[in-house]
């Protein structure tokens, strides 16, 4: 090629088309150092280097397609060699005339082609109507995407249709650029979320809607359904962070879900009280005349024409709203519905009493504080140093609604006392006197004293709801020190190796009349309730659990269930502190268990995470001191587990190894496994997702994870080493049922192996037409023959050592447990051993 000062002889480069040819060659060797060299000479020489791009464009149609084409490396190219030379900018109607030149090319322009073609041409300076123009043009051929994507380019949402720009992308599941076409516009935003929630009114017909978009690809119309529609809608809630009264009709559709769900935890599981779940109904309800209408329907399926004439009567709805059936039995409603709960509020108080932990303090000293008159008398017993002080709170349950809880009810339980903090309040009144911080700076002075030693369960989440209550309260747990989380205790009980339970007090059994109660079965315990009932004796009544804490004034079974829930942790801790050895933990427990200030809240949290086990199955353990007992070592006979239905072959391997197995069928559910461990004390082996269900129905440490990776010898060995269950030459085959009857029809194997024959000597017996066993012996030792086929019966070849070893046959090979070396061997044939030690 020529140099550019030669006028006479112009080089090809300075011919768009020419010099087109030689970078599709260039492109073609993907030679890119020279095609990079080339476009930049080109681009030189050329006479007009953007109309010379729109030229090669116009010419050629490798650009448009996916990815990157030959068009977007020299778009790109041209875009930096242009901020290296600004004179070739063109302006004023040679400008426009590319402008309209590009407009063409836009067309059929991938999306990766728009930012440089945008910016080389100055698009942002055109006529805007003359781009809403050309994106109109796109909208109407049935490119809604292309023209959503260039309005987002060129800024021109302002100007648009919401709707009829995102209809067409959301049928087409592009959800993603819908958000990204209203992302930076609050009333594009606003209006969308509009449009979303009148989609989700009972009457409207989505495919309708869907018909009056042409040429839609991929649309789904079952995916856009009014599940999907009110997801959508949340989330974006959420993101735009906009006020969900700006959706009355998908909000009326959660409400209604919600009380699907109370009357499922009410009338199905039955795990809800009656006042619970009536303070439930009637926040959600509230005035809403629709909601109301939908309320008495469900009455009508799940209960009865006095029930649902109750709730007519509570929600002063007219008559012309309600069937006729419960109109007329309005008339009978006050005298029945007073005798009935008069009668089932004697019961169940008597029925509480019996069957589960009370509160070892007179009522008079439980306080409800409600003003800072009070609160002094609080602060002067709990903020003593030495103090030990149980810590809980109470929320309302969100039910899945946006946003973390705020505390109601914050309780504090000292010896012979508990104190119940209204916080709404307490906060309110200190807002009004001007004093916000007072009542944060109590309990951070409460938190961060080392001198005082708190007790709680679970106090991280408490934490992060009481920071989401009080701004002020954030980043509080790295301040706290002397803490004691008996979450951490509780699961150092279940890791326990020996029966703890034996040093607890008496379980009170539940007869069949007691365990069931108006409301159904009761449900098996867990969490804190579990601990205190195997600590003290009873567990926790959680029945107030699912209280509206926010409505005023509290119940007094709400208020004595708040201050058991915080008193029960000093009990709990006491007994626990006074002979920790008898639990199976430290002897120093109360020292190794607070969190001392020397000691960084990193630390814990690392421990924390050290308790979790790990993707594969195994249980991680930090490096750190544990403070539970090595597990001792216990016999196959004393391990029973039950295998899940995905572990049959390691249930077989246990089984041959002495231990107590039970395995699911392939048609029963992984929930089988838990009833089974909860009836009969069994470990649960199982893998994988069910582990996750299986570990909350169960008590810590009765649920192990195997890897499902690995073959049944290894996962044996897995979970042996884990249980710490020392196998005997005696265990092998003690369980098998197989060899059992093997040993009915051949009484007379013992006696051989007692009398060794000459090397020679061979015997077996036959199952089903085949010779099972072979029993032998090489020189003075007993052994089992292994088959060689066809036909042939061959001994282990490295069977040469002195210790006799015990040879069994287990899933078609031979399963050797030798004494000495203590390790499990197995033969496929003749060909030698392989050897997985048992230590």
């Amino acid at each position: 090629m020529s140099q550019e000062g030669n006028s006479s002889d112009r080089p090809a480069g300075q011919d768009p088309l020419l010099l087109l040819k030689t970078l599709q060659l260039l492109w073609t060797k993907k030679e890119m150092k020279k095609l990079k060299e080339e476009i930049r000479r080109g681009f030189a020489g050329l006479e007009d280097p953007l109309a010379g791009l729109l030229d090669m464009l116009e010419s050629s149609d490798d650009w448009k397609g996916k990815g990157h084409s030959l068009g977007y490396y020299i778009s790109s190219e041209l875009q930096l060699w242009m901020k290296e030379h600004p004179a070739v900018q063109q302006s004023g109607m040679k400008l426009k005339k590319l402008q309209a030149r590009v407009f063409r090319v836009l067309d059929q322009c991938p999306a990766n082609l728009l930012d440089p073609l945008i910016s080389i041409y100055q698009l942002h300076t055109a006529d805007r109507n003359y781009l809403l123009g050309h994106v109109s043009h796109l909208y109407h051929r049935g490119d809604y995407k292309e023209a959503a994507i260039l309005s987002i380019k060129l800024k021109l949402q302002s100007d648009q249709d919401v709707e009829k720009m995102c209809a067409p992308l959301l049928f087409q599941d592009k959800i993603n650029l819908v958000e990204d076409y209203v992302g930076e516009h609050p009333e594009l935003q606003c209006r969308l979320l509009q449009i979303l929630d009148t989609w989700c009114e009972p009457d409207f017909n989505i495919r309708d809607m869907a018909r009056q978009y042409q040429g839609l690809s991929r649309y789904k119309p079952d995916k856009l359904n009014r599940k999907m529609l009110s997801k959508l809608i949340f989330r974006l809630l959420d993101r735009f962070n906009v006020d969900p009264a700006l959706c009355p009709n998908v909000i009326n559709q959660r409400h209604l879900r919600t009380l699907n769900y109370l009357f499922y935890k009410r009338f199905v599981e039955k795990t809800m009280t009656q006042e619970n779940w009536t303070d439930h109904v009637q926040s959600t309800v509230g005035e809403n005349r629709w909601l109301q209408g939908h309320l008495i329907q469900l009455l009508l399926r799940y209960c009865d024409l006095n029930t649902a004439a109750r709730w007519a009567q509570r929600c002063n709805l007219p008559e012309e709203m309600l069937p006729s059936e419960v109109a007329d039995e309005l008339q009978k409603l006050e005298i029945q519905e007073r005798v009935e709960e008069a009668t089932k509020e004697e019961n169940y108080k008597e029925v509480k009493k019996k069957d589960y932990y009370q509160l070892p303090i007179p009522r008079a000293n439980i306080h409800l504080l409600q003003n800072w008159e009070d609160m002094m008398q609080c602060c002067e017993k709990v903020l003593q140093p030495g103090q030990i002080v149980g810590i809980d709170m109470e929320w309302r349950p969100s039910f899945g609604m946006v946003g973390k809880p705020r505390v109601s009810l914050l309780q504090l339980a000292v010896r012979d006392e508990v104190f119940l903090l209204d916080l709404p309040r307490l906060l309110e009144q200190a807002e009004v006197k001007g004093e916000k911080e007072k009542l944060p700076h109590i309990i951070q002075m409460l938190y961060s004293d080392a001198t005082i030693t708190k007790l709680g369960y679970g106090m991280s989440g408490d934490l992060s709801s009481l920071a989401a209550t009080c701004s002020t309260l954030k980043g509080m747990d790295k301040q706290s020190q002397s803490i004691v989380d008996l979450l951490t205790i509780d699961k150092l009980l279940q890791k326990s190796p020996i029966d703890w339970k034996k040093g607890s007090l008496k379980v009170d059994a539940l007869s069949p009349e007691q365990s069931c109660e108006d409301e159904g079965l009761r449900q098996p315990e867990k969490g804190l309730s579990l601990l205190v009932q195997h600590v003290l004796g009873k567990p926790l009544d959680k029945t107030e659990q699912m209280s509206n804490w926010e409505k005023r004034p509290l119940r007094e079974e709400q208020i004595l269930y708040a201050a058991s829930d915080a008193y029960c942790l000093l009990e709990v801790y006491e007994k626990l502190c006074k002979n920790p050895e008898s639990f199976g933990l430290s002897s120093d427990l109360s020292e190794s268990l607070v969190r001392k200030p020397s000691v960084k809240p990193r630390a814990k949290k690392q421990l924390n995470k050290q308790e979790v086990p790990s993707p594969s199955g195994q249980q991680c353990r930090g490096s750190g001191k544990e403070l539970s007992r090595p597990p001792a070592p216990i016999s196959p006979k004393e391990f029973s587990v039950v295998c899940d239905n995905m572990l049959q072959g390691l249930g077989r391997y246990l089984r041959c190894l002495g231990v107590d197995v039970r395995m699911l069928e392939n048609e029963d559910d992984h929930r089988k496994a838990a009833e089974i461990a909860r009836q009969e004390g069994r470990v649960i082996l199982t893998s994988g997702l069910p582990y996750q269900t299986l570990q909350s129905q169960v008590g810590e440490g009765r649920c192990f994870s195997v890897n499902c990776s690995e073959k049944a010898k290894e996962q044996a060995l897995q979970v042996l080493k884990h249980f710490n269950v020392h196998v005997t030459l005696a265990d092998i085959f003690s369980r098998c049922q197989a060899a059992r009857h093997r040993a009915r029809r051949s009484p007379a194997r013992p006696a051989a192996l007692l009398s060794p024959p000459a090397p020679h000597w061979e015997s077996g017996w036959r199952a089903r037409g085949r010779v099972e066993l072979m029993w032998g012996w090489w020189g003075a030792q007993p052994c089992r023959w292994l088959p060689s086929p066809p036909g042939c019966w061959t001994k282990p070849s490295s069977l040469t050592s002195t210790a006799a070893p015990a040879v069994g046959r287990c899933s078609g090979k031979a399963l050797i447990l030798d004494a000495s070396s203590h390790s499990f061997r197995t033969f496929s044939s003749a060909r030698g051993m392989s050897s997985v030690s048992m230590s």
